[in-house]
């Protein structure tokens, strides 16, 4: 028992925080969120049009109700997954997230009905709530508080470019086999591939959590899942203007899903270059995301994150008010420049304001709220497309993603160099006091 016992404290003695000082399980769980990625990509470009070709479905709610099923889980399942993870381990979560992502691509291939694809998005919310949301969380925990920017900014990086490049993969492969099965085999390589890596080889990050807690400057009393809830929805200046602005993002992104490919395909445009355009979009979110992590550690959060949402506006504008590839090879560039400018930046701003202890809670409640706007952004666009047409729905979401700069420009309060401003539970004027000019 005593040989137990000093086994464990030899081994927390070497935990270190720092990229550096854990490279490989950084690494791999760059790897693994890539292939979570992935998961997402396979239905970027085909799935709407399995809908509205292989199904016959004229209405364009219904056709972004898989999107709508998709958003609502996700969310529900990102706000217990950082509950699950401080209880039961970051590692048992993420693993639990790749098993139930394994029957997807089956049931999209074999689905005989909407239903089907309906069933098997809300799947996939769950795999990318807890997996997607694990490798965050874990990325984070590793690195401690000084690269931050760069740990998210890396981790998009790798989810968001594999969304891209399987999102052109598909509409290529789609332009020649058809919309199924071919372009989904590559979700089955994915979830396989994806739940080995994390069943044999990822490491739980839970002692570096203490590590870091244990020489944080402030100690935090006791929070539970409520206050904490409050704090990340509205208590907390940063935390709030951070959220709204997550759910706007992930609310025009849930449009661009749903509605850009219909919007295309109504000007005649094949499936092979709707695929080019829905895979440029996420694919300059993922890559210019590993040089707008770090920016936001160097620049602060808050002047990325509102021009980023301004940027997003007016890709959106320009892709509704024109009517040629190029213009919307343009549009899409746009689009993926502003969220990359935002994503990573709003992470790191929900960590900087959130303490260690409850940290994983923050993340998981501000994930709630940002990709609830999956489904809100779906179904919004849906209704106004169906009464007004394609292109209002899509300006409809741009003035929207602009007023949400506005109220980050604002709500939030820029950290001073080399802090992080920690959300008080009980006076919330000196949080705000204390996160920066």
């Amino acid at each position: 028992m005593n040989e137990t016992t000093s086994t464990a404290q030899h081994a927390k003695a070497h935990i270190r925080l720092g990229l550096k000082e854990n490279w490989r399980q950084f690494a791999l769980l760059v790897l693994i969120n890539a292939f979570v990625g992935g998961m997402v990509g396979i239905e970027r470009t085909v799935v709407p049009l399995i809908g509205s070709e292989e199904f016959g479905i004229a209405s364009t709610t219904l056709v972004v109700s898989f999107i709508v099923s998709f958003g609502v889980v996700k969310a529900l399942a990102n706000l217990v997954s950082g509950q699950l993870a401080d209880h039961w381990g970051r590692k048992r979560v993420l693993v639990l997230g790749w098993l139930v992502g394994l029957p997807v691509p089956f049931m999209i291939i074999w689905a005989p009905n909407w239903e089907w694809v309906i069933a098997a998005n809300a799947l996939l919310g769950i795999n990318q709530g807890l997996a997607w949301s694990m490798t965050v969380i874990m990325k984070v925990d590793l690195v401690g508080p000084k690269s931050r920017g760069l740990a998210v900014g890396l981790n998009e990086f790798a989810g968001y470019l594999t969304v891209g490049v399987t999102a052109f993969l598909t509409g290529y492969i789609a332009s020649r086999y058809g919309l199924r099965p071919a372009p989904i085999y590559l979700g089955v390589g994915y979830a396989v591939i994806g739940a080995a890596l994390s069943i044999l080889l990822v490491k739980d990050t839970r002692d570096h959590v203490r590590l870091e807690a244990a020489t944080h400057a402030k100690e935090a009393s006791p929070l539970s899942f409520r206050e904490v809830f409050a704090l990340t929805s509205f208590k907390d200046r940063n935390l709030f203007a951070a959220s709204q602005a997550g759910l706007v993002n992930n609310l025009n992104d849930g449009m661009s899903w749903g509605i850009l490919p219909l919007f295309f395909t109504s000007f005649g445009l094949g499936v092979e270059r709707i695929g080019i355009l829905k895979a440029v979009y996420p694919a300059a979110w993922g890559i210019l995301q590993v040089a707008t992590g770090p920016l936001s550690d160097r620049w602060g959060r808050k002047g990325l994150i509102v021009a980023g949402m301004w940027v997003q506006a007016g890709g959106l504008f320009l892709t509704a008010a024109t009517r040629s590839f190029e213009w919307w090879l343009l549009g899409s560039l746009l689009l993926g420049l502003g969220t990359a400018m935002v994503y990573p930046s709003l992470i790191a701003a929900v960590s900087d304001a959130s303490h260690p202890s409850w940290r994983a809670r923050s993340l998981s409640v501000y994930r709630f709220w940002r990709d609830l706007g999956y489904a809100i952004g779906a179904l919004s666009a849906g209704l106004i497309a169906d009464r007004f047409g394609l292109s209002w729905a899509i300006t409809s979401i741009a003035a929207l993603t602009f007023v949400s700069g506005v109220v980050v420009a604002v709500c939030m309060r820029e950290r001073t160099s080399g802090h992080v401003a920690v959300a008080s539970p009980i006076r919330d004027d000196e949080s705000a006091e204390h996160s920066g000019q």
